[in-house]
C-alpha cells in the first residue's frame, strides 16, 4: 500500500476488462475511478452520464479485499446497481469511487454490459 500524500505520485489500479485482459493504470488522486479507467483508454467503460451516477454504465466489481477501503454504495448508486442483471456483493459504480493514495493497488473488474 502507498501511504504517500495525495499528489505525491500516481495511484496504481489493476483493471480487468470484459475480455479478461489486465491493465495496470496510473490514476491521479482526486479524480474518480471511472475517469482514470476512461483516461487509460479502456473502452469497456461507457460513462454515458459523464460521472453523475445516473446511468450505471461504469459498473465494476471491486475485489473482495478492497471492499472495506472502497466502501459501500450510497442510496442513488445502490438503486442504479439494483437495476443491473450483473450485480453482486462487490458491485460499485466507478464514477462514485474517488481515487486516493489509500487505494494504491486497488483491483477491479469491469462488469458485463447490461
Amino acid at each position: 500500500m502507498n501511504d504517500a500524500p495525495a499528489g505525491a505520485g500516481p495511484v496504481w489500479v489493476t483493471v480487468v476488462d470484459r475480455g479478461g485482459d489486465r491493465h495496470v493504470i496510473a490514476a491521479s488522486a482526486g479524480c474518480s475511478l471511472m475517469e482514470a479507467i476512461r483516461d487509460a483508454g479502456i473502452d469497456d467503460i461507457l460513462a454515458l452520464c459523464g460521472g453523475c451516477a445516473s446511468c450505471a454504465t461504469c459498473h465494476v466489481y471491486v475485489a473482495a479485499e478492497w471492499a472495506g477501503r472502497v466502501g459501500q454504495p450510497g442510496g442513488d448508486e445502490n438503486d442504479l446497481l439494483d437495476s443491473s442483471e450483473h450485480r453482486h456483493a462487490g458491485s460499485r459504480l466507478s464514477c462514485q469511487i474517488p481515487i486516493s493514495a489509500g487505494l494504491d493497488g486497488l483491483r477491479v473488474t469491469i462488469a458485463p454490459e447490461d
